[in-house]
């Protein structure tokens, strides 16, 4: 018969979040520049797949229409950017330890250590997703809602559709800017991650909100290079993440994998 052992305290719902200063996110990008600079292999490697991957698919959707865009969204924003994030995440966690930076170690980590909570929170980003593409039909159905495609009409209904965007875009910021790290970092489910980072996010809403204009232009700029710059931009988005989900939350009550790169705690400097 097992038993529950009664001096175990039980983890909380949420792991608490301090409050930023407005300036967070240039030293988060300043010290992801920092650490795409000291693995440059690795980092600026994964930097120009994943802009290939965006600028091919671009390209397509420029010819073929909304499919690819649909698409691109589903399988890179909800299955693909997890793991490519994790890789990112892998890289800083290897910087900080002292650890030579391993290309096997890092893919290690996103295909083998924490796939399985993974693909429960990709799981959480296809629910939204979903979501989303029925509220963006829903606009299409009943706007505009006569047959004259008039510029009153057209504005209304690309607002309508715009306003959808940014809300189910703000809803996946809030749920996934700190919960991939999260799932890295400590033996966290994907529920807990999720609520912890949108909790961080309630509470830092103008950092969070300045945060997510600086990759929106990051992201402008890149394209409006070819993908040039992106191949530097994305890896440094990815480690400044991870340097503001451990100035942003304190996981310390969590406990650490078993295995992997995060099993063996940073250097006190580091902390």
């Amino acid at each position: 018969m097992n038993t529950v052992d009664k001096n175990t305290d039980p983890l909380p719902f949420v792991a608490p979040c301090i409050v930023l200063p407005l300036s967070a996110p240039w030293r988060w990008l300043k010290l992801g520049f920092k650490d795409a600079s000291r693995a440059p292999l690795v980092s600026f490697g994964s930097g120009a797949v994943m802009s290939g991957l965006i600028m091919a698919v671009t390209v397509l959707a420029w010819q073929y229409g909304s499919v690819w865009i649909m698409f691109s969204l589903l399988c890179g924003f909800v299955f693909i950017a997890p793991i490519a994030c994790v890789g990112t995440y892998a890289i800083s966690a290897q910087l900080e330890r002292g650890m030579k930076v391993s290309f096997k170690r890092t893919l290690r980590a996103c295909f083998k250590q924490y796939i399985s909570t993974e693909l429960v929170f990709a799981l959480v980003l296809l629910v939204i997703f979903l979501v989303w593409a029925r509220a963006s039909s829903m606009a299409s159905i009943f706007l505009p809602n006569s047959a004259e495609h008039n510029f009153d009409n057209m504005v209304t209904y690309l607002s309508i559709l715009a306003l959808v965007a940014v809300l189910f875009l703000s809803i996946t910021f809030a749920a996934s800017v700190f919960s991939l790290p999260m799932i890295m970092h400590r033996d966290v489910d994907a529920i807990t991650a999720v609520v912890t980072s949108v909790n961080a996010v309630m509470r830092n809403k103008l950092v969070m909100l300045l945060w997510g204009w600086l990759i929106a232009a990051g992201l402008f700029i890149g394209m409006a290079t070819l993908g040039v710059a992106l191949v530097f931009f994305l890896p440094a988005v990815g480690h400044a993440v991870w340097h503001g989900y451990l100035e942003t939350i304190d996981a310390s009550q969590f406990p650490r994998h078993q295995v992997g790169i995060t099993a063996t705690a940073r250097p006190p400097h580091e902390r």
